[in-house]
């Protein structure tokens, strides 16, 4: 699967995500509403990175989004888990997000380095 489609995927994972967080909160807050956003954002770059022009760049820049949304959302894990609201839907929603995002980055490093090479050795 080529970073394009796994884009495609996080986004709408976060979509659902988003969607989910927000009536288990029972719509008492729209920031619960926050991985969807992402989420759709993920998805205008997949759409975005569809041209071959345009790819590297998009897919760069989504990588870089995951990595600030997951170095944002941590200590706002690690102060909930502390406080010990871990149960609270809002909580477990920052932490799906926050591991959906980690594994977007990795995926997207090693498929940068496995470009390099291919690059190198072409």
């Amino acid at each position: 699967m080529n970073m394009v489609s796994v884009t495609r995927v996080v986004g709408f994972l976060l979509i659902l995500l988003g969607i989910v967080g927000y009536v288990a909160t029972g719509g008492a807050s729209f920031t619960a509403l926050i991985p969807a956003v992402v989420g759709a954002v993920f998805l205008v770059l997949a759409l975005a990175g569809r041209s071959a022009e345009a790819r590297r760049h998009v897919m760069h820049a989504a990588v870089a989004i995951a990595l600030l949304a997951v170095i944002g959302g941590v200590p706002r894990i690690i102060a909930a888990v502390n406080a010990g609201d871990i149960r609270r839907p809002a909580v477990i929603a920052q932490i799906a997000m926050a591991a959906i995002l980690a594994v977007y980055v990795l995926l997207g490093v090693k498929s940068f380095i496995d470009a390099r090479k291919a690059r190198l050795r072409g």
